[in-house]
């Protein structure tokens, strides 16, 4: 199954970065029928999102963001396409926060296993 890895750096705080996280969770579940949960911590938070063909993590940091999705075997064929709309939802949502962070840092391409 293809993995989409995603790492963002910003320069936000914790408190803006979990409203960054919260809008992208709210969009994802209108646009992409994903269910979402928001784990709270006292450093990070986790939001989980799953639906049918794909599921995964956002970590939410003081200073960086870190995707990891799992997609199904339909779903792999659109690896690319998926990742690139993550990409662009994130960095808009970075964008108007006005995050002033390091644009594009590492991200793993979709691998199968």
């Amino acid at each position: 199954m293809p993995d989409i890895r995603i790492r963002r750096e910003h320069s936000l705080g914790l408190p803006k970065a979990r409203k960054i996280a919260w809008a992208w969770a709210e969009d994802v579940e209108k646009r992409f029928g994903m269910a979402c949960t928001v784990v709270e911590g006292d450093y990070s938070d986790t939001v989980e999102f799953t639906r049918s063909g794909v599921n995964g993590t956002l970590i939410v940091a003081d200073d960086h963001f870190d995707l990891n999705a799992r997609l199904g075997f339909l779903l792999g064929a659109f690896s690319k396409t998926i990742e690139n709309e993550i990409l662009k939802n994130l960095d808009t949502l970075l964008g108007e926060a006005g995050a002033g962070g390091k644009p594009a840092s590492k991200k793993a391409k979709a691998k199968s296993k």
